[in-house]
């Protein structure tokens, strides 16, 4: 199972080589930390970092 992080939108996407979300080609196995986010509206993080579906993300995509 490799995870992979998409640089433009930071959703963490498992064995894909194409992000489902954005649609981008530009998936990196070089990530730092994990955030999931189960409800966007009452996330305090969410909303700082201006996510709004729910989802797990990478917190910094090299």
């Amino acid at each position: 199972m490799k995870e992979k992080a998409c640089r433009n939108c930071h959703r963490i996407v498992t064995n894909q080589s194409i992000c489902p979300y954005c649609k981008t080609h530009t998936l990196s196995d070089d990530f730092a930390g994990l955030i999931i986010i189960i409800d966007p509206q009452k996330s305090e993080i969410a909303k700082k970092l201006q996510i709004t579906q729910p989802g797990r993300y990478a917190f910094r995509v090299r």
